[in-house]
């Protein structure tokens, strides 16, 4: 089959299967093309939960796919690429941090969605990109630990009067990024807005004009009278931007921004894992309960 005809009958197989297929920003093009929804992490798992379907295809990374089980135990969670997971979620265990929290016993964790169900069942409360400094001042304690970004780590005490032990994670595809590509990038576009990842460095971050999460930047890109956007995050962002924003010019400052786990699901591993309903991902019952009394503290403090 050509891609045309693999795209049909995935749709043709969804139905069939009542099943929703949802896609991350930094999906390649042509999976969120055929994607019900796209969107981050967090937003993605709980439209999974919101949907009356009885299969989830998450087109994504591992610890997402988690995410999406915990938070819908009565559906079947499928990942079509089991060996796509994420570089920064494996740099943390949960034997590691609990290791840590003997090192501060008064610190309260925080822990970034972007980790396995068994670092977020020994964590406090769980945070987005998009939330994470509103997280971690909700929380009662004067001393937080933050889990496993060191980037959102250092973006989030700048933030906060909080003492702040940072665990060293970082991501690979953001934390490559040079200062010298993006100031290139700057000066050959200087009318353009820069937005930037919080996952960036520090001195990334101090060159941007604005500090969003993925979410964060495609509802800032489509209310902006700007018209041009260098974009610091993985490239895959750059199809909906696009997509949403026609008019609008967008542009990587570096083509190292992709990320080769982001960009393991094709279409072929969709149409197979919808034909065999394999591999489910599942997360035990003990673990998925404590690490959704994380994930639940974080829903409940009140959106803007």
């Amino acid at each position: 089959m050509d891609q045309q005809e693999i795209k049909q009958e995935i749709r043709r197989l969804l139905d069939e299967r009542n099943a929703i297929m949802l896609a991350h920003n930094y999906q390649r093009d042509e999976i969120q093309e055929v994607a019900d929804i796209t969107g981050d992490s967090l937003g993605l798992a709980r439209a999974g939960a919101d949907t009356d379907k009885d299969v989830i295809i998450f087109c994504g990374v591992h610890f997402m796919a988690e995410s999406s089980a915990i938070l819908s135990p009565e559906k079947k969670v499928i990942l079509p690429r089991l060996d796509a997971g994420c570089p920064m979620a494996d740099m943390v265990t949960a034997e590691g941090l609990r290791e840590m929290k003997k090192k501060h016993s008064k610190a309260m964790v925080v822990t970034y969605v972007n980790s396995s169900a068994a670092v977020k069942a020994e964590s406090d409360i769980c945070c987005t990109s998009a939330n994470a400094i509103k997280v971690a001042s909700s929380v009662e304690a004067d001393e937080l630990i933050l889990v496993p970004d060191r980037n959102l780590g250092r973006w989030i005490e700048a933030h906060t009067d909080k003492t702040c032990h940072h665990w060293t994670g970082w991501c690979p595809t953001h934390d490559r990024l040079k200062t010298e590509e993006l100031a290139q990038a700057r000066k050959d576009n200087p009318d353009a807005v820069v937005m930037a990842h919080p996952e960036c460095r520090p001195d990334i971050l101090e060159m941007a004009d604005e500090i969003l999460s993925t979410s964060g930047m495609i509802d800032f890109a489509g209310k902006s009278s700007a018209s041009r956007f260098i974009v610091a995050t993985e490239m895959g962002l750059l199809y909906r931007l696009r997509k949403e924003n026609p008019g609008k010019e967008f542009i990587l400052p570096s083509r190292s921004l992709i990320c080769p786990n982001m960009k393991l699901t094709s279409l072929e591993d969709v149409l197979v894992s919808l034909q065999t309903l394999e591999p489910q991902v599942t997360v035990d019952p003990d673990t998925a309960a404590k690490a959704k009394s994380a994930l639940d503290r974080m829903l409940a403090i009140p959106r803007d």
